[in-house]
């Protein structure tokens, strides 16, 4: 008898379908996740729960039975039984696939369901800061991961430039007005959201076609498994020349506010508005497809031209509109960050007014931050609207240790049993960057098969043994000084961030990088002690290395500040020699950083460069990619950027190639300030330091290696050896 994976497809609103695909396709997927061990596992249909997404899990005649009403709930029932009955981890930073050789057998059948409709993941900023350059095969572990998780509603944005193209072009436009409208690929998050024009362009033709067929692929593969994709609509945002070809239009500047010229927005009142957005959804559907969900944001990081009801009521119906005209089954997915973002201007009145000019079963909100600041229990739960609660976490895709695990595990249940949080049909992820502390993410995937809160401290303990693979007395001490310290963040925009990855000063408090520590450092030296010792009994768990690796990063990082601070007290009281002293243990403290770093392969900035370069197919592009990517992770911009250091990267390569030398640039300065007796001159070091940073994002032919060398777990030793008792004194 045949064994069928049933892949269930689903409307909008959730009406039954079933098509089937045969036994090749299950095992395929399995065979991805765990190679050489899908012959052990049956995959086989049931019906939803009450609407909802549901799993089963069983034993029978030897083998695994996954059982769910899509192949998203059938991998689903698979991540359970390799979580619960294996005691394995798949994650981004090191996986536990250590299967027994006798698969456990179910003892008891397993049913589980899911109280969301929607599962969402994705924030436009993810797909550069974290996803920029990634191809098929990494696209294919990142869905497969997402349905191993539960996640049925992924934003997916890829390949949208290549659609513009099509549309613009059939509006007349030429290959040079679009040239100054499509960003580089490392900028498109800003650009889709229309924010910039143009910067780390010009766009190459090849990157338009090949990542037009990366985002058939994606799309093929999420639906595949039953996922529903949000792809994009028209909010406005036009090209430069747009007013010079359609004088009569109504096109306003706006500006971001960030150092970048003004973009163009056309007014919605326009009758050009609906054309345009009509255009672009008959345009993406002939390539795409779609599932009816449309994300749309017409005012992200700006403020509306006027806070007047009727207008907000008028614009929000239009873009609806645009939608609409060409899929009358669209349903417009809006982010909630500017109602937290620009909370001053985005008042009840306001906010009601664009909401309920939209018919509820067509528009859904994701309250972007519901972990640190949601809007939905302010805003009588998005005035009836369906929405979603969301997890953002990171900004930047900074990569310091941090969290609100306590809040994750039980917010989205008190929330979902709320009786003022109405309709809500959902949870999600929506970091600004992913690939670092996946303690979190899965911990928050945790809520999808379930209603009630997660015990933290007993979730944490049981994660370790899972990651890890044996339980480890030293490893629960240490993780519940993790919970209690770094994941029990504060209502800050992310973690903390060093003192070493900010333009050098004296300072202990500045503008552009938060240094602040919300914890204890000395209890997460405890935590590091912990790590060190339990070392050469989980030496062999990838899990384990990369967690000391970022432990040990953290410790070190943040005592860098106690040193930063030394050599400013040095400086004040003119103690030359004190001063030499402790600038030259920073720069060893940086040097020691980036060598551990250099031991495992998160942490390179050679693999981000050498990633970008292999998008291009000329010397041209490839040195074009390598400036998006240096760019956006140091500048951001031109060498006067205000965004400079917001996706900051303690990595290395980036640490020894861009921090350091800023930072020896600096003290060599004030060396010769003090030598000399005279002021320091800050604005020729500012002139300077700008002019070094520019040259360096300039640079191409990446110079920094993207394979690791050396053992991480010896090096972590050698540099607890060195720094622990130091750091001890410290604070």
């Amino acid at each position: 008898m045949k064994n069928w994976l049933f892949i269930f497809i689903i409307s909008v609103f959730g009406l039954n379908a079933y098509a089937q695909v045969d036994q090749k396709a299950s095992r395929d997927f399995i065979e991805r996740v765990i190679p050489g061990r899908s012959a052990s596992f049956l995959v086989e249909a049931i019906n939803r729960d009450n609407g909802k997404d549901a799993f089963e899990l069983n034993s029978r005649d030897g083998k695994i039975v996954l059982r769910g009403n899509n192949g998203l709930s059938a991998a689903a029932a698979l991540n359970y039984y390799l979580k619960n009955y294996c005691f394995c981890d798949i994650g981004w930073n090191g996986t536990n696939l250590k299967l027994p050789v006798s698969l456990p057998i179910v003892l008891s059948k397993i049913h589980k369901s899911t109280p969301y409709q929607y599962r969402y993941y994705l924030n436009y900023c993810t797909f550069n800061y974290s996803m920029a350059w990634w191809d098929w095969e990494r696209w294919q572990k990142e869905i497969d991961w997402m349905a191993l998780n539960g996640i049925n509603m992924p934003l997916a944005i890829t390949g949208e430039e290549a659609v513009w193209q099509d549309v613009y072009k059939s509006m007349g436009f030429t290959d040079k007005e679009l040239a100054a409208f499509f960003s580089g690929p490392a900028y498109f998050s800003w650009f889709w959201m229309g924010n910039i024009d143009a910067w780390g362009g010009p766009l190459p033709q090849h990157w338009m076609d090949s990542h037009k067929a990366l985002q058939k692929k994606i799309l093929e593969r999420e639906r595949s498994f039953g996922m529903k994709p949000v792809l994009s609509s028209f909010t406005g945002h036009v090209p430069p020349s747009f007013k010079d070809r359609f004088p009569k239009a109504k096109v306003k500047k706006t500006n971001w506010d960030a150092g970048f010229p003004d973009v163009f927005i056309l007014d919605p009142d326009d009758e050009m508005f609906e054309t345009i957005g009509k255009k672009y959804i008959e345009a993406q559907t002939k390539e795409f497809g779609t599932d009816h969900l449309y994300s749309a944001d017409t005012f992200n990081e700006n403020v509306p031209p006027t806070n007047d009801s009727t207008y907000l009521d008028g614009m929000s119906k239009k873009v609806f509109r645009s939608m609409t005209v060409a899929d009358p089954k669209g349903v417009w997915v809006m982010q909630g960050w500017m109602f937290h973002y620009n909370n001053k201007f985005w008042q009840p009145q306001q906010i009601r007014a664009l909401l309920n000019a939209i018919p509820n079963d067509q528009m859904i909100i994701l309250d972007l931050y519901s972990d640190a600041h949601p809007v939905w229990n302010r805003t009588d739960a998005y005035y009836g609207k369906p929405w979603i609660w969301n997890m953002l976490q990171n900004f930047g895709g900074n990569i310091s240790l941090f969290g609100r695990m306590r809040h994750v595990a039980a917010d989205p249940a008190i929330a979902l049993h709320d009786p003022e949080s109405k309709n809500m049909v959902g949870i999600g992820l929506a970091p600004e960057g992913i690939e670092q502390n996946p303690a979190l993410f899965e911990l928050m995937l945790e809520n999808v098969w379930r209603d009630t809160p997660i015990d933290a401290d007993a979730w944490v303990n049981n994660y370790a043994k899972r990651r890890y693979g044996k339980a480890s007395r030293l490893m629960s001490e240490a993780w519940n000084i993790l919970l209690n310290t770094v994941y029990s963040g504060g209502l800050s925009e992310g973690g903390p961030e060093s003192i070493i990855v900010a333009r050098p000063t004296l300072k202990k408090t500045i503008d552009r990088v938060n240094t602040k520590l919300e914890y204890d450092p000395l209890k997460l030296l405890k935590a590091w002690r912990l790590f060190m010792q339990a070392s050469d009994s989980l030496k062999l768990s990838d899990g384990f290395e990369y967690d000391l690796v970022d432990i040990t990063r953290q410790v070190l990082a943040n005592y860098a500040s106690p040193l930063q601070q030394k050599i400013a007290a040095a400086y004040r009281e003119k103690d030359q020699p004190g001063f030499k002293k402790y600038c030259g243990e920073f720069l060893q403290l940086m040097d020691d950083i980036d060598a551990l770093l250099n031991m495992w392969q998160d942490f390179l900035l050679g693999k981000w460069i050498n990633e970008a370069r292999a998008n291009g197919v000329t010397d041209e592009e490839k040195n074009l990619y390598e400036f998006n990517a240096r760019d956006l992770i140091t500048l951001w911009g031109d060498k006067e950027s205000g965004l400079r250091e917001y996706s900051n990267r303690q990595w290395a390569g980036l640490i020894k190639g861009y921090y350091k030398p800023r930072w020896e640039l600096y003290f060599s300065q004030l060396d010769k300030a003090m030598t000399s007796n005279t002021p320091f001159d800050d604005k020729a070091f500012d002139k300077q330091v700008k002019d070094w940073e520019w040259q360096w994002v300039n640079k191409h032919g990446n110079a920094y290696p993207d394979l690791i060398k050396g053992n991480a777990i010896e090096q972590a030793k050698l540099l607890f050896a060195k720094y622990n008792s130091i750091i001890q004194q410290s604070y």
